[in-house]
């Protein structure tokens, strides 16, 4: 076949063997209806022979001209204008061909609707992949917000003194630096399992201390003077706690409760820590006042129902003599321990060339006098505090969330110096 003679040749062409524009028209229609089936040029199933194809279309003597297949009861309505647009292109007779410029302004407004149609997909799918990032950032946000909670009830690596997140003091909640890889693994293992493993620990040291007389203070203050004076007492606590390797467990109202020798075992350091912890928070309280009641003495147990002294078990005095640590105790004698039954318990005194400035505790007889009178006690409190001028306290702080940190709100104030907290 001569060029004149291909499968896209207007019958035009192959009978006078000459070119035109509307002859173009014509190839760019077989061309079309190949790009639009996919299929070799000039398709069509009733005939597959090429040569039989352009003889054919070229002796179509005023019978119905020979084209190939389209398809047209099968198309789309947006499809239907291109498909009809491709058969025009097709006429037998050259001028009901559209030109090249009338091609051109159909597709531009077929195509046109199709961009648009396109951009709005587009947008749509942008706007889908924001709403996806807006809810993955919330998701992400809560998850971030679980574990923070996580890692404030769980405990710190005592190797640092510092950890991730928070952790929460008595009323404060004290922004912190890093997490325990211990805690990591606890939290770890309740998102993705719901339970934790227990691990065995053979030895620990736990302080417990709680103040004597809270409930009878708690009677003459108001509810913020009882909270400040527990943040007062507690943030010293806390102060110390720091500088040991311990562990703070918990505050529940004024207990305050403290081990050492986990979640990371330290030998025999924990029952040292926990008696140098102990000195030393025996000592700030020999010099603690209360604000609100000026000359009232704020006594603390350490260990079980002791005032004004360190109450420790025999096995934590045998581990503290296997240390090189020289503590002072005294024998106390024979004790009931609740769930152990009778024991040999002991009085921590001190250190050997250390100097603790701990208070006198009071003789038997006189705790028992001490406290039948502490009612009284607080009532001088409450007329010097008068003499000077010192009024309840009114409401200062609030709950606040933009810096990190949490402190207390107080609801409700009385005149009345007498008030249950």
């Amino acid at each position: 076949m001569s060029a004149f003679t291909d499968l896209w040749t207007a019958p035009e062409h192959l009978r006078q063997a000459n070119i035109s524009q509307k002859g173009d028209v014509y190839s760019y229609g077989i061309i079309a209806q190949e790009i639009i089936l996919r299929k070799e040029t000039f398709y069509t199933l009733s005939c597959r022979d090429p040569n039989e194809k352009i003889f054919r279309v070229e002796n179509s003597n005023g019978m119905k001209p020979f084209r190939p297949d389209l398809f047209l009861e099968t198309a789309e309505e947006k499809e239907l204008e291109v498909y009809l647009l491709v058969k025009n292109s097709w006429e037998e007779d050259p001028e009901k061909r559209p030109d090249f410029k009338k091609i051109e302004t159909t597709l531009a407004k077929i195509f046109g609707y199709m961009d648009t149609l396109i951009r709005r997909l587009q947008l749509y799918s942008r706007n889908l992949e924001h709403l996806v990032e807006e809810r993955t950032q919330l998701y992400k946000a809560e998850r971030d917000r679980a574990d923070r909670l996580n890692f404030m009830l769980l405990p710190r690596n005592p190797s640092n003194t510092k950890e991730c997140f928070s952790r929460v003091t008595s009323f404060v909640i004290v922004p912190m630096k890093k997490i325990s890889p211990d805690a990591l693994l606890v939290v770890k293992s309740l998102k993705e399992k719901g339970i934790v493993e227990p691990e065995l620990y053979e030895e620990v040291t736990i302080y417990f201390s709680d103040i004597v007389g809270f409930t009878t203070i708690c009677k003459y203050s108001t509810p913020m003077e009882v909270v400040d004076m527990l943040n007062d007492i507690y943030k010293s606590f806390d102060h110390i706690v720091d500088h040991h390797d311990v562990y703070k467990v918990e505050t529940i109202g004024d207990a305050y409760m403290v081990a050492s020798g986990l979640p990371k075992r330290n030998g025999n350091r924990h029952a040292v820590d926990i008696a140098k912890m102990a000195l030393e928070i025996l000592s700030f309280m020999g010099t603690f006042e209360l604000e609100h009641l000026p000359g009232l003495p704020i006594w603390i147990r350490i260990g079980v129902h002791s005032a004004l002294r360190i109450h420790v078990s025999g096995s934590t005095i045998a581990i503290l003599k296997r240390t090189e640590c020289q503590f002072l105790y005294e024998v106390r004698g024979e004790t009931y321990l609740k769930g152990k039954g009778n024991e040999t318990t002991y009085w921590l005194t001190g250190m050997k060339d250390q100097k603790f400035n701990l208070p006198t505790p009071p003789t038997v007889e006189n705790q028992q006098r001490l406290q039948a009178e502490f009612s009284d006690m607080i009532a001088n409190s409450l007329q010097k505090r008068q003499a000077a001028g010192i009024r309840s306290q009114k409401p200062r702080r609030v709950a606040s969330y933009k810096k990190g940190t949490l402190e207390y709100l107080q609801l409700n104030t009385t005149d009345k110096e007498s008030t249950y907290f």
